[in-house]
């Protein structure tokens, strides 16, 4: 069962159709929103202060992604979440948990879900701290399998931490056998 079938969420004020290369959020707005992806591929990201992006995180289909920070603490956005593909999307407030009326099952699927997803997330960081970037590369295959037929290179490079010349040579290490 999909995340917007259990939460019965789909409804008109909730519902957003994006372009690809919109914005559905940037730094600094205030009543952020998880974003759960129906259909389409968005990224998160931040600037530094050089003018270099760093991308947080891809999410397409039936991924839920958004500044999680700013939803739970009612604080301004720090990142930019914007489309690569033209997108479904549904806005989910932290009410729509309460309101779900969820069974004991239905809550403890969504509790593994999150586990999942926070393990996934430890492990990219402890990653990004102390591997080689062909691990982090190896790594970003095993969550998103289909994304290096959907992203420019250089997103991936930027999600992995590394330049694009650097991914060019993994993959080439890869391809050879490497």
């Amino acid at each position: 069962m999909k995340l917007d079938e259990i939460f019965n969420i789909e409804n008109e004020s909730n519902f957003k159709h994006f372009k690809k290369g919109e914005f559905i959020q940037r730094p600094n707005q205030l009543n952020a929103n998880a974003i759960y992806v129906k259909k389409g591929l968005i990224r998160s990201y931040i600037i530094d202060s050089n003018g270099k992006e760093h991308i947080y995180m891809f999410a397409s289909e039936d991924w839920i992604t958004g500044d999680i920070e700013a939803v739970e603490f009612n604080e301004p956005t720090k990142l930019y979440i914007d489309c690569l593909e033209d997108s479904e999307v549904i806005l989910l407030k932290k009410d729509h948990v309460i309101e779900a009326n969820l069974s004991k099952e239905q809550m403890l699927k969504n509790m593994q879900k999150l586990w999942r997803n926070i393990a996934k997330s430890q492990h990219r960081i402890l990653m990004l701290l102390g591997s080689p970037a062909i691990d982090r590369y190896k790594y970003f295959l095993e969550i998103y399998p289909e994304l290096p037929n959907r992203v420019p290179q250089k997103m991936i490079a930027s999600y992995i931490g590394v330049m694009p010349q650097t991914l060019s040579t993994i993959r080439s290490k890869i391809a050879k056998g490497g």
